[in-house]
């Protein structure tokens, strides 16, 4: 599937843009491409440059109050300086690779309700820039990711929702200036100890860092509190390991029982989650079984994307 957005810059008469994506999914690392096509207006122009960026929702939060804002996290130019003639047209064709951390918007061709991505096109004629419209652009999980959010449904761990937060996680090498949490109600057999699960994501090209944040219940003994894991989980070749044993026995150990202090201990980062200093629960790497073809299975299914106009409007916040 290809998606067109039209881009009149600059008013009437002026020069416009149509980019058309080589395809509507990709994954974290792999290039995105396609082609930037430029028609001349009226009248003779300068065109300074033409970039491309990728935009999403973040949520920061402030003092007391949280808001949602558009951040663009990855930008490319795509090509310099040209004279546009009038009625001219000209293509110019683009590829760059998404970056690692890149959030995931879609599983398995469902798409993750609470996440927005888009490739915003900008033009800049004779010092103004137009930076356009959204082409709406999905991402999907890395085979690392996969497996882990497989694990999650084959438990019975049922998607809620999904958003970023602005800033960085402790003793975990970031490069984006957000992180995703994807939220799980809590599996039936956890139900009676744990309220809801928080999975992040942190990829690079050899390994994925894989932190659960568990809502701890309180009790008759004390009140509630969050428990974090932290693991890595090669990028590649994951698919080899049952991942849903290894959740399911530090669950085991660290929430269902009454000690609660397997995995991380306390250093805590931006948002509550975890630093470096953590203790591996057993289990991780110790099963060769493929990943099931459930992963859907327990996910909510959202609303597909709707029309360009209305994702990009929605990138303005709630």
């Amino acid at each position: 599937m290809v998606f067109k957005k039209m881009l009149r810059a600059f008013g009437v008469g002026g020069p416009s843009v149509d980019t058309v994506l080589a395809t509507s999914t990709v994954l974290p690392g792999q290039p995105v491409s396609g082609q930037v096509h430029v028609r001349g207006g009226d009248h003779d122009v300068t065109i300074e440059h033409i970039a491309l960026s990728l935009v999403t929702r973040v949520e920061v939060e402030g003092g007391d109050s949280e808001y949602n804002t558009t951040m663009e996290f990855h930008r490319v130019v795509v090509c310099g300086g040209f004279h546009l003639a009038a009625a001219e047209n000209r293509s110019i064709p683009f590829s760059f690779e998404m970056p690692w951390e890149t959030p995931v918007t879609t599983v398995f061709g469902q798409h993750l309700r609470g996440m927005t991505m888009g490739v915003r096109t900008e033009l800049a004629v004779a010092k103004a820039v137009d930076k356009g419209d959204l082409d709406p652009l999905a991402v999907g999980p890395l085979p690392a990711q996969a497996v882990i959010l497989d694990a999650m449904a084959r438990l019975g761990f049922r998607f809620k929702s999904a958003d970023l937060e602005r800033g960085h996680l402790r003793g975990v090498r970031q490069t984006l200036p957000f992180y995703q949490e994807i939220e799980f109600y809590a599996a039936p057999q956890y139900a009676h100890t744990l309220s809801e699960v928080e999975l992040t994501f942190v990829a690079n090209p050899h390994s994925v860092d894989v932190i659960l944040e568990v809502d701890k219940r309180g009790g008759i003994f004390g009140g509630g509190h969050d428990v974090y894991h932290h693991f890595q989980v090669p990028t590649f070749g994951a698919e080899h390991t049952d991942w849903a044993a290894g959740i399911d026995g530090w669950l085991r150990q660290a929430v269902l029982s009454r000690a609660g202090q397997y995995g991380y201990s306390g250093a805590h980062g931006h948002h509550g989650h975890p630093g470096h200093g953590h203790r591996r629960s057993g289990g991780f790497g110790a099963v060769a079984a493929g990943a099931g073809a459930g992963l859907m299975g327990g996910f909510l299914a959202a609303e597909a994307m709707d029309e360009i106009g209305e994702v990009a409007e929605g990138f303005g916040g709630e």
